[in-house]
């Protein structure tokens, strides 16, 4: 992945995304923003209740840098809907997947541990963003999204380009309720007692719906491991969500 920085703001690019002129995206890191106590810098959400005077600081810092009127989001769920988005002013409701051919409709997606995957179809320009925890993971969130987009957009797996951001590394991803919690096509994917590797979850997911491999960036950076730069609920409990942000320049 690239790192790069600007206004005090710190950000993380894919290399199979950048320099596309069709599309800017951002993964934010903690540093740069102005929250407080366990949401210390960029907190670009606390999701409980209304938005803290100094979060709404935080996302017109990003909104500013991506030169955008405003952030379109979702409530998000841990589940696996998608929803198509049209228009700015659109309220998305519950779901955990955005999806577009418009341009200059930022999608975000917040999160601390769970994985986000922005999905760019490159030959009819369309795009999604994705939240996706390990519930999300079960429930095929991402392959139901690749789905909607061959569906919606005529969009071939084979021509998808997929970055998938920091999220939890298998040392941390412990799941001592797994035999319930997870299929029993997760348990080849188990690298130590109870310990599941998330990373090759995703990768499996979007190559069985014919997503090439080589179109595939992981970024495999654990959040847990480095709190210089990621919230992480497993490492603290309470914290903030970075954004990860995706937008058609038309």
């Amino acid at each position: 992945m690239i790192y790069k920085k600007a206004q005090g703001i710190h950000w993380l690019e894919f290399e199979i995304l950048t320099g596309i002129s069709e599309l800017s995206h951002a993964i934010f890191l903690r540093h740069g923003g102005v929250s407080n106590g366990p949401y210390r810098s960029l907190n670009i959400s606390n999701e409980v209740g209304d938005i803290p005077e100094h979060v709404a600081e935080n996302r017109h810092r990003i909104e500013r840098l991506l030169n955008v009127p405003s952030l379109i989001e979702a409530k998000q769920v841990h589940g696996n809907k998608v929803v198509l988005v049209s228009t700015l002013s659109q309220k998305v409701g519950e779901c955990d997947a955005l999806m577009t051919q418009v341009a200059h409709l930022p999608l975000m997606i917040k999160h601390a541990d769970c994985q986000t995957a922005i999905i760019y179809d490159p030959i009819h320009k369309a795009l999604a963003t994705v939240h996706a925890g390990w519930r999300g993971n079960v429930q095929k969130i991402y392959q139901k999204t690749v789905e909607a987009m061959r569906l919606i957009f005529s969009s071939k797996p084979q021509d998808l380009l997929v970055g998938i951001g920091p999220s939890l590394g298998p040392k941390h991803a412990e799941f001592k309720n797994y035999q319930v919690e997870f299929p029993e096509e997760f348990c080849q994917y188990q690298v130590a007692p109870y310990h599941f590797d998330l990373w090759a979850i995703a990768r499996e997911q979007f190559e069985g719906c014919g997503v090439l491999s080589s179109h595939i960036e992981i970024a495999e950076s654990c959040t847990y491991e480095h709190p210089e730069d990621y919230f992480s609920y497993r490492r603290d409990s309470a914290t903030g969500r970075h954004a990860t942000l995706a937008v058609l320049n038309g």
